[in-house]
Order: C-alpha cells, then sequence, then structure tokens
C-alpha cells in the first residue's frame, strides 16, 4: 500500500516525538513492504514564526490531499499574550476544521508493567482499557457569538454551547459502533441536569441506541463521571461525550496510565468520496516548552498514534498490533523515559528500540 502522511511537527517536544513517529512509520514500511510517501508542513507557532498565520491555507490543502497527518504539539509562550487569531491554538482547531475531523477517540489503558507508576491503586486500575470518543466540532470551543466585551472592572467574556442534532448523531452512531468490536458498552456523559444542549444529547443519544439494541447504554454526569473514572475505570468500555468534557475527562484519565506521555489519539471524519478515511493523529499532551530539547520526551503516545493511524485510516491491523506490541515490550523490559518511574532513556533511545522489536519481529514472522 502506498501511504501519503502529512507531518506536522509543531512546537515544543513535537518536533522531537515527531521524528521517532517517522522512524517507525519508515520501519513498519520497511518490515511489512509498504511505499512510504512523507511531507512536512508549519502548525502552530512554527508557523506563526515564519509565516505570520497559525496555518497557513497551503498546509490545510496539504491535509486534505494527504492519506493521513500526523501531529506533534501546538503551542509556545512567545504567543501567550496574543489575540485569539494569532494563538498557535487556532491553527490546531483551523486544521480540525478544514479536514472535517468530528470525532477525537482516545484509547486509555493500564499497562501491568507501569501499574506502580500511577498515582491510583493497583487494585484500581488493573484491567482497565477504555476508549474515550469526544465531539471535537462543535460546543463552547466553535459556538458563537463569543468575546470579551467592556472596558476595566466592567469587562465580560461570554462563549456560546451550541449542538445540533446532526452533530450529536454522527458520533453517536460512531460510539455504537466501536462498541460493537470491543466490550458493547456505551456511556454518555453530559450535564442533563442543568444544560439544554446536555438534554439535547441525552434524547439523540437514546435514540441512536435503539438502532443498536445489543450495546449497552449508562449516563453519568461529567462531574459523577470524573469521579467514576477514578473510582472504577476498568469498568467503562466506550465513554462518548461533548468537546469540552471530553478535552478534561480525557486528560483526568492520564494519571491511568502513568503518563500523559503515552495516551494516543486520532481524529476522524466521515469517509471521503475516495472512501479513505481523513484522520488527524496525534498525542494528547501540549508542547511542553520546559523539556524542550532535552531529549527526554516521551515518544510513546505519538508512537501510539501511529498505531491506530496504520488501524483506522489504512486497515493495516496487523501493522498497527506490531508496533502495538512494540510500545508494550518497550515499557516491560526498557527504556523509558524520566516521566515513567524514574526512567533513564531517551526520546531517542526510546524510539529506536521500538524500531528495533518491530523489525525483530517481523523477521521471526517471515
Amino acid at each position: 500500500m502506498k501511504l501519503n502522511i502529512l507531518v506536522l511537527p509543531g512546537d515544543g517536544i513535537g518536533i522531537e516525538i515527531t521524528r521517532e513517529g517517522v522512524k517507525v512509520l519508515k520501519a513498519v514500511a520497511s518490515a511489512f513492504g509498504h511505499e512510504l510517501n512523507l511531507s512536512e508542513g508549519l502548525i502552530g507557532g512554527a508557523s506563526l514564526d515564519a509565516t505570520g498565520e497559525p496555518i497557513t491555507q497551503a498546509t490545510l490543502q496539504a491535509a486534505n490531499a494527504a492519506d493521513a497527518v500526523l501531529m506533534g504539539a501546538v503551542g509556545t509562550p512567545k504567543y501567550d499574550d496574543a489575540p485569539p487569531a494569532k494563538r498557535p491554538e487556532k491553527g490546531l482547531l483551523g486544521i480540525r476544521k478544514a479536514m472535517g475531523v468530528f470525532a477525537n477517540l482516545r484509547p486509555v489503558k493500564a499497562y501491568p508493567a507501569l501499574y506502580a507508576a500511577s498515582p491510583l491503586k493497583e487494585s484500581r486500575i488493573k484491567g482497565t482499557d477504555m476508549l474515550i470518543l469526544r465531539e471535537l466540532t462543535g460546543g463552547l470551543y466553535f459556538g458563537s457569538p463569543r468575546g470579551v466585551e467592556g472596558s476595566g472592572q466592567d469587562r465580560h467574556g461570554f462563549n456560546t454551547m451550541t449542538y445540533s442534532y446532526h452533530e450529536i448523531e454522527r458520533i453517536a452512531r460512531m460510539a455504537f459502533e466501536l462498541a460493537r468490536k470491543r466490550r458493547n458498552k456505551v456511556t454518555s456523559v453530559d450535564k442533563a441536569n442543568v444544560l439544554e444542549t446536555s438534554q439535547l444529547w441525552r434524547a439523540v443519544v437514546i435514540e441512536i441506541a435503539k438502532d443498536y439494541p445489543e450495546v449497552a447504554l449508562d449516563h453519568l454526569y461529567v462531574d459523577n463521571a470524573s469521579m467514576q473514572l477514578i473510582l472504577r475505570p476498568s469498568a467503562f468500555d466506550v465513554i462518548l461525550t461533548e468537546n469540552l468534557f471530553g478535552d478534561i475527562i480525557s486528560d483526568e484519565a492520564a494519571v491511568i496510565g502513568g503518563s500523559i506521555g503515552l495516551l494516543p489519539s486520532g481524529s476522524l471524519g466521515a469517509p471521503r468520496a475516495d472512501g479513505k478515511l481523513p484522520g488527524l493523529y496525534e498525542p494528547i499532551h501540549g508542547s511542553a516548552p520546559d523539556i524542550a530539547g532535552k531529549g527526554i520526551a516521551n515518544p510513546l503516545g505519538t508512537i501510539g498514534s501511529v498505531a491506530v493511524m496504520l488501524d483506522w485510516s489504512f486497515g493495516l491491523k496487523e501493522e498497527a498490533k506490531a508496533v502495538q506490541e512494540a510500545i508494550d515490550h518497550v515499557l516491560a523490559v526498557g527504556p523509558t523515559t524520566p516521566d515513567l518511574l524514574d526512567g533513564k532513556g531517551t526520546t531517542t533511545s526510546v524510539g529506536d528500540a521500538v524500531v528495533a522489536r518491530i523489525l525483530e519481529s517481523s523477521k521471526v514472522a517471515k
């Protein structure tokens, strides 16, 4: 297969971790006989520095022309005081909108080798294997009107949370379809006791659930869901929720695995006319400017994003399994970066170890 992939390293540690992700892609292409066509673009602070814009039309066109996009991280303190239109994060929102990716999928697992790395007790996290499905293009982050008005002590800020039937219906169907391939359970997270948007959310999810009678559905208010993620994380299968709530609880779930640096994600849209599924893949963490350039950033979230890319966008399940097995192996025997039980490895050495395992396993299989 020919894999056309756009790489957007972004800011901070994004440059270092995407480098390791690319190494893994090259190893997979070599081991399994695929043709890899890589291109690179700018986003976030890097794009602002070079062009004055957080993302350019040329980059957006390249993203839509690619089969998939691998992104590092966005954000730099240099632009902390910039207006919203000139902030690095505007590039991230822009590419999501341009690609039409409306669903963010975040797998969360508890690895036996890292039980001690989590601040939670082993008895709580053991067996955890969930998928958080976050709606990505609606809600407070995109609603209007929005802004800050007035002056001095009379200033006030406002945002608009809005959801349509169509926005809820399409991601609810994706959640139920994914649950069919897992353990047949969907937990929908909302705030229907307070928010009208959540009341519509719950009503639509219940309606769509009727088409999936084999999938169990339950509902949790977001505050209770946040507590249950800590009390009984292994009870969850697929968590379905809106944009803001998903942003928060998926980061909370990072404590289960022991480090936010481990968690991959993929943002998916509707199939294109050619049948391909547009996908934007990235680790869930930020640009971590405090450790950028030190060679200690954990690349496994990015490498895990490569694994789900191979599966979700290309249907290469064997290749995705090989990458995930290599991640599991490295977590078990090392090296690991300092965020994991004070590991002594570097970004590069962890990436090299994953590559070596993929190549070694492919030779054994042959």
